[in-house]
């Protein structure tokens, strides 16, 4: 049986090496997790074949996700909400079926309530709709940034949040600034906002942490580290393939030991 995670790029990707122990640790020894790196132009071309390939199932990451909700059979209320799908679950007919965990997933690590908090989300793609979803289900007040500003408006007017930089009490990055760089220029925060009393939730990770969440921690915000916030999904996603418990501190262990 086989797994796997769809994006472009791809390369960078930690969910195999995550799913895999997971998957060791379940005794699921026939099954087996790897990147699909897939240019827009090959993504449904290549996910409807996926099932004849032997495939259960696909995560799905930037740029796709917009993608994979439209292409799927059927969907779950909360990725229609989202408009956005990052888990694909192929039947044994061949029909696909999408789901979102980003939600979830990204609520889970917070060490703080949402609720009636001033939040400001970096980004208008499909984690950002996740998020913006998210909070806005768990109370909190949204305001979206995004480098194209027509973006964020259509999807504020989705979600009744507005648009707008000023930081709010939970920044959260969306966007792939810091994952090739080590800065976060393009985005319209600065060091001062990254302070105490602050949630900084960055769902780019790389080794050593991106300069956006080094910087919040030394100033004594709360942060939270998209590791943690991709072993939160990938349990879920895994959950919904496997139909067992996901193994989530063999998951945590995995990730923490290619960030060494």
């Amino acid at each position: 049986m086989r797994l796997g995670v769809c994006g472009w790029p791809v390369a960078h990707s930690r969910s195999p090496q995550m799913h895999n122990a997971a998957l060791a640790q379940l005794g699921l020894t026939s099954w087996r997790y790897q990147k699909l790196p897939l240019p827009p132009h090959l993504f449904e071309e290549t996910i409807r074949a996926l099932p004849r390939a032997g495939f259960r199932g696909v995560n799905v990451t930037i740029p796709h996700k917009e993608a994979a909700l439209a292409l799927a059979d059927s969907a779950t209320e909360t990725a229609k909400a989202i408009g956005a799908a990052n888990t694909l679950t192929f039947d044994q007919d061949g029909r696909i079926h999408a789901d979102n965990t980003d939600a979830t997933g990204f609520l889970s690590p917070l060490k703080t309530s949402a609720y009636d908090k001033q939040a400001l989300v970096l980004g208008a793609g499909g984690s950002a709709r996740a998020v913006v979803y998210a909070l806005t289900q768990a109370g909190a007040h949204v305001r979206i940034w995004n480098r194209a500003p027509e973006r964020a408006q259509q999807l504020a007017q989705e979600f009744g949040a507005t648009t707008g930089d000023e930081p709010g009490e939970i920044i959260v990055n969306c966007t792939s600034v810091g994952l090739h760089e080590r800065t976060f220029k393009p985005l319209p925060i600065a060091a001062d906002d990254l302070g105490v009393g602050r949630t900084v939730v960055d769902l780019v990770y790389r080794n050593g942490g991106t300069l956006l969440l080094n910087t919040a921690r030394a100033n004594g915000a709360e942060v939270v580290d998209g590791l943690e916030i991709l072993v939160a999904q990938g349990a879920a996603s895994l959950e919904r393939w496997t139909g067992r418990t996901a193994p989530d501190q063999a998951m945590r262990e995995a990730v923490a030991d290619i960030a060494r």
